[in-house]
């Protein structure tokens, strides 16, 4: 097999677009020229870009490459959804050390054009370049909404309810065990790693998915959320960016915020307040929104979501409300990659 150097950068795209389909009517050229070609007629243009660097956002030492690549794609998606737009296609570029062989770049790609499938998304571009430092992933995503869908952050009213989908914390979480197991395979490179029983949360760092759920969900019952970000730096710091978009506060509960079994069981374990995983880690690309009292109805016994607070006037603050009633005020941690 040819080397990525006997390749060259022509070869080397030729290699990861020829086998790529084109699914999206508003795809009209893809890659082979200059640039992409893309009709939206009536709609908005949503454009959300990521870059994802070796040593900083990722450790190879355990993140397979194929994860990485999927990874590398549903960060970028979940920043259209969380407009409550649809991501319909992304361009790729990468740079490459020469440490890597053809066949770890392969399956980077794989996974890049995994969650392509997976999601229904062309690649339409992108660009290769070398690096002296290890391995860069920077992803362009594209995607379209009606013009009166678009969400943005600044929409949150006053008595609000402020809603969550899925679980919080458990990529945090996975990213914890793996660096514990990372530290005792230095010490000890003969001892087998102890990951059993962590299955979701593992998964939940190494392989998150962006909730396209959510967004059809929307659609099929009528909800327009108020205001909507996706949660990439923790709940705290999500909520924030929201009440200052916004000009409100906020009031988080805490026996409200969802929680996985395997996210409680490792708080355990390390002697760490479960409510700190969803509230100060990160990554784990659900959807935090605020809806309209009138959808109430609409929101509080569906599965996909759970109802966590209320939006209040700013001159409130924003505070997360303990089971005993006491008052822990909001503060932006932000998330830390690797930390």
């Amino acid at each position: 097999m040819s080397s990525i150097a006997e390749l060259g950068e022509f070869g080397l795209i030729k290699r990861f677009s020829n086998d790529i389909k084109i699914i999206n009517s508003s795809t009209v050229k893809g890659i082979g020229d200059d640039a992409a070609v893309l009709d939206y007629k009536d709609k908005q243009i949503i454009v959300t870009t990521d870059i994802l660097a070796e040593g900083i956002h990722f450790d190879l030492a355990y993140t397979p490459l194929k994860h990485l690549g999927y990874k590398a794609v549903v960060v970028n998606l979940s920043d259209v959804y969380a407009m409550n737009a649809i991501p319909k296609q992304i361009t790729v570029t990468i740079a490459i050390s020469n440490r890597f062989t053809l066949e770890a770049v392969d399956e980077l790609y794989k996974g890049i054009k995994l969650a392509c499938e997976t999601y229904e998304v062309d690649i339409v571009g992108g660009d290769t370049s070398s690096s002296y430092t290890g391995l860069i992933i920077s992803i362009t995503a594209i995607g379209e909404a009606e013009k009166n869908k678009i969400v943005y952050r600044n929409g949150a009213k006053p008595n609000d309810l402020i809603c969550v989908s899925g679980d919080l914390g458990g990529a945090y979480a996975g990213l914890k065990i793996l660096q514990r197991e990372q530290e005792v395979f230095k010490a000890n490179p003969d001892v087998q790693p102890e990951l059993k029983g962590y299955d979701y949360i593992l998964e939940r760092q190494l392989k998150p998915e962006a909730r396209a759920d959510v967004i059809r969900m929307f659609d099929e019952m009528n909800i327009l959320p108020t205001s909507m970000i996706d949660i990439s730096d923790g709940l705290s710091s999500e909520i924030l960016h929201i009440s200052e978009e916004s000009k409100c506060g906020s009031r988080l509960y805490d026996e409200k915020i969802p929680l996985a079994d395997e996210t409680k069981k490792f708080a355990e374990e390390t002697l760490i307040v479960p409510t700190t995983f969803a509230m100060n880690g990160g990554e784990d690309y659900e959807l935090l929104f605020t809806v309209s009292q009138d959808d109430f109805d609409k929101v509080k016994n569906n599965p996909l979501i759970s109802i966590i607070g209320h939006i209040t006037e700013q001159s409130k603050g924003n505070f997360l409300i303990m089971s005993d009633g006491s008052e822990v005020e909001l503060k932006a941690q932000g998330w830390s990659h690797n930390k």
